[in-house]
């Protein structure tokens, strides 16, 4: 994105004929119009004013003042006792509804990924995006038993999960906070060298499921490509996730006789290997060693801060991000792997899309003069299969409300007899 004056020029159009509000109305009301008046959003404009507690009792009142306003950025909080936006608020006001919501930053990969640094992002660390979407979504649903879950690309360098079953809208700060710390198992600040501890002669389920998801890509992702032992910056990182000193010195010595990355990491593998088997009185602590690093490398670091309160705010799908003007597009984790951050939709090629085939539907109706059907400007879009995602989402949501209002009606009827 050139210029913020860009976006200020782009965003009218943007709004007013690009984001979904239907469907985004469809979304957060959960067939219940007054659910949907209670929700707070909030707005960042352009000269950094920001505005919390903005609530809208329909579609057309959120849509009238995101035209109005033209927010850079939009979040989405809560679902509070009151409208958010009545000065009334009152001591009783709390949120009481929230998606459970995880926020995946790539920042938090610095120490582990050594091709960008900070805001940038590659195909090469988009790999910890996608491993990280992977063992989330399959935990989620596997030991949860949740269903609906979308994901969210941040518009920059990370990926926002918004898990909407009525089951997880409904819990509590403190069960948050326990589903957040089951799925948190690197610990520690930048100080702490090692950041995995796996106790027990078994390791856990739901991390052996993480080890099997990470297992096939882990030597080319971080081994080769990421070159986790290949300089000596690197072996400087890794020796203090080692037992003791001892270690770390026979471990300097037999990398100092290799030359990259993968022979080194070959050499470790087969040195905890010796440990474990060979008698050694504290085998112990090289029981889950190997997997301890893997972990430590590749698994999915989230700010669970995010995760465990309610009233915590997250940026909205379909919003622009004012740095790159990449679209916050919603995508299918099965997919993940094709994700490609570089070509996700901008405002600027969406307004060129719309406009390029305006132009050439112009010149066809000028040519044959046809009643045509109007199309959707999504549609002429590269927005539309991120879209159609979104939509899919829904449908499956939706069906289970009318399910659930048959089982509803079902029980009652069979209760006037």
């Amino acid at each position: 994105m050139s210029d913020i004056t860009d976006l200020l020029d782009l965003l009218p159009v943007y709004y007013s004929r690009l984001f979904p509000f239907a469907d985004y109305h469809r979304w957060l009301s959960y067939g219940n119009a007054s659910y949907f008046s209670k929700r707070e959003f909030s707005f960042t404009l352009s000269d950094d004013l920001y505005i919390r507690y903005q609530s809208f009792s329909d579609q057309k009142g959120l849509s009238d003042e995101i035209k109005r306003l033209l927010p850079h950025k939009i979040d989405i909080g809560a679902v509070y006792s009151a409208q958010p936006k009545d000065q009334k608020r009152g001591a009783n006001f709390q949120p009481v509804e929230r998606e459970l919501v995880f926020d995946i930053d790539m920042t938090d990969y610095d120490e582990v990924r050594t091709c960008c640094k900070g805001a940038d992002i590659c195909g090469k660390c988009w790999k910890f995006m996608s491993l990280a979407c992977k063992i989330l979504d399959s935990a989620l649903r596997l030991d949860f038993g949740y269903v609906h879950i979308l994901w969210v690309f941040s518009g920059r360098r990370g990926i926002h999960c918004w898990v909407c079953d009525s089951a997880a809208r409904n819990l509590s700060g403190q069960v948050r906070a326990a589903v957040a710390e089951y799925l948190q198992i690197i610990g520690g600040g930048e100080f702490m060298k090692k950041k995995v501890y796996l106790t027990g002669d078994k390791i856990h389920h739901s991390i052996k499921r993480a080890l099997d998801i990470i297992d096939p890509v882990f030597i080319e992702m971080c081994v080769k490509e990421q070159n986790m032992l290949g300089t000596e910056e690197a072996i400087e990182r890794f020796l203090p996730i080692l037992p003791n000193d001892e270690d770390k010195q026979e471990m300097k010595v037999l990398f100092g006789k290799e030359s990259t990355s993968e022979a080194r990491w070959n050499v470790f593998v087969q040195y905890v290997e010796s440990k474990r088997t060979g008698g050694e009185r504290k085998w112990y602590l090289y029981r889950h060693l190997v997997e301890e690093v893997k972990l430590q490398y590749s698994y999915p670091r989230l700010d669970i801060n995010v995760s465990k309160g309610l009233n915590h705010l997250l940026k909205s799908p379909f919003c622009v991000h004012p740095k790159t003007g990449k679209i916050c597009i919603p995508f299918n984790a099965s997919a993940v792997d094709k994700f490609d951050p570089d070509k996700v939709p901008t405002i600027m090629t969406l307004i060129e899309e719309i406009n390029v085939y305006d132009v050439k539907d112009k010149a066809e109706e000028e040519t044959y003069d046809l009643n045509k059907k109007r199309i959707k400007d999504y549609k002429k879009t590269s927005l539309n299969k991120s879209l159609h995602v979104f939509q899919e989402f829904l449908r499956h949501l939706e069906a289970e409300r009318r399910e659930q209002r048959l089982k509803g009606k079902l029980t009652a009827d069979s209760m006037e007899f």
